[in-house]
């Protein structure tokens, strides 16, 4: 059960729902052969039973052939199959109103006609949810609902239904091929919607890292601009006033040499502003974005007290963990909790996401990052499954004697989707 668990769960979301829509749909192939086939022994000699489930079986074939493809080609990677969506459709219809002819033509009790109708609607049935697949409109799948109902109870007069029974069939041929259209079309619509919410998301987050670049280069450009142009202009006139031999050259290259510190100096602030995380921001933050992910998230503890050190460093560890759950994982269920005593504080991250490798252990990783974040403060991290399939990350900073407090009563938060 491991390697199935394990490639489950090295799936994405959307790659997971379009596997478990493609199955839904191919097993119509198995309601068709399953449930149909037997019924042709029950009332066919034995050569004519076989040769029915020979036909049913190519039938559930060809039908899985045009629902994978007809489901390919609603994902944009091939052209839509009209040939083997018309042609599935025909055999359909030929064999619905065969197998109807054959089992109405032999002899017995009403049974035999019972059984013929059910064998009648049910490849009817299979046959409208594959052919929907392969339709671009709406219109285009009501028209083949009516049309396959109209069909079918103008067909059944000439196989031997009376007008009542004929009228009854072609009403219960609406009712099951519109049951299972709309189940087919509103699988391709889910899938689309899925996989266009994915790329919304991944849009979103790099609309956000755009949005965080030019931020950093405005401030950039509001720092070092007006410096870097009044450098130029006394660096060239300490030039002019260096070549006449003038002393007041000296006065204009200190000015300068001011003002180049006086950039370093606002560069480092800028830096260092966009660096440091702000703990209780990121515990809100995390929760916001695991909750729109569809991920139950849990907060518990407050940041209220922490050293602003403390408190930067921690904020990064948290921002680093809900990366991870989001791209590394298929976490359900996340609790963020933060325990400060005396002696230290310890904020945990555990979530049901187990990856199938443990990530951020290689060189330059995001844990390794956040390792030597921590190393600057005293403190350390652990990351690492926990033997029960859950992920879980520890992170342990000591506090200064003077910055310590009693343990703090924890404020809960919690996000449900």
């Amino acid at each position: 059960m491991r390697v199935p668990a394990a490639w489950w769960r090295g799936k994405t979301t959307p790659a997971k729902v379009e596997t478990y829509a493609r199955w839904s749909l191919y097993s119509f192939a198995l309601v068709e052969v399953g449930w149909l086939g037997p019924m042709s022994f029950t009332h066919l000699p034995f050569p004519y039973a076989v040769g029915l489930l020979a036909a049913l079986c190519a039938h559930a074939a060809l039908g899985i052939v045009t629902a994978a493809r007809a489901l390919d080609w609603a994902r944009g990677h091939r052209e839509q199959p009209l040939r083997l969506v018309t042609g599935y459709g025909v055999i359909t219809a030929v064999l619905a109103v065969g197998a109807l002819g054959l089992l109405m033509r032999v002899p017995g009790d009403d049974s035999g006609s019972a059984t013929a109708v059910v064998l009648f609607v049910g490849v009817l049935m299979v046959g409208a949810g594959n052919v929907t697949l392969g339709l671009r409109t709406r219109r285009r799948v009501i028209a083949s609902v009516f049309g396959a109902a109209l069909g079918a109870g103008a067909a059944s007069v000439p196989a031997g239904l009376p007008g009542l029974p004929a009228l009854i069939t072609g009403l219960t041929v609406l009712f099951a091929t519109g049951v299972f259209a709309l189940t087919a079309s509103f699988s391709v619509w889910l899938l689309n919607a899925v996989y266009a919410l994915d790329e919304a998301r991944e849009t979103r987050a790099r609309l956000a890292v755009a949005e965080e670049r030019l931020r950093f280069g405005r401030d950039l450009h509001d720092v070092m601009g007006r410096n870097l142009a009044v450098i130029a202009l006394k660096s060239e006139l300490a030039v002019q006033l260096a070549q006449r031999g003038r002393p007041e050259a000296v006065e204009q290259m200190i000015e300068v040499q001011r003002l180049a510190q006086e950039s370093q100096r606002e560069v480092r602030e800028v830096v260092r502003g966009y660096r440091e995380a702000d703990l209780g921001a990121e515990l809100s933050g995390a929760q916001g974005v695991l909750a729109a992910a569809g991920i139950a998230c849990t907060v518990t503890g407050s940041a209220s007290g922490l050293p602003a050190p403390v408190q930067s460093a921690l904020g990064w560890v948290v921002r680093e963990a809900a990366t991870n759950v989001l791209r590394h994982g298929d976490a359900r269920h996340c609790a963020v909790a933060l325990e400060v005593t005396r002696e230290s504080v310890v904020l945990s991250v555990e979530n049901d996401g187990v990856p199938d490798e443990p990530t951020g252990t290689g060189p330059g990783s995001g844990l390794a990052g956040l390792r030597e974040r921590l190393a600057g403060t005293g403190g350390r991290l652990r990351a690492g499954p926990d033997g029960r399939g859950r992920f879980r990350l520890t992170a342990e900073i000591p506090l200064p004697r003077a910055a310590g407090s009693p343990a703090v009563s924890p404020a809960v938060s919690e996000v449900t989707v």
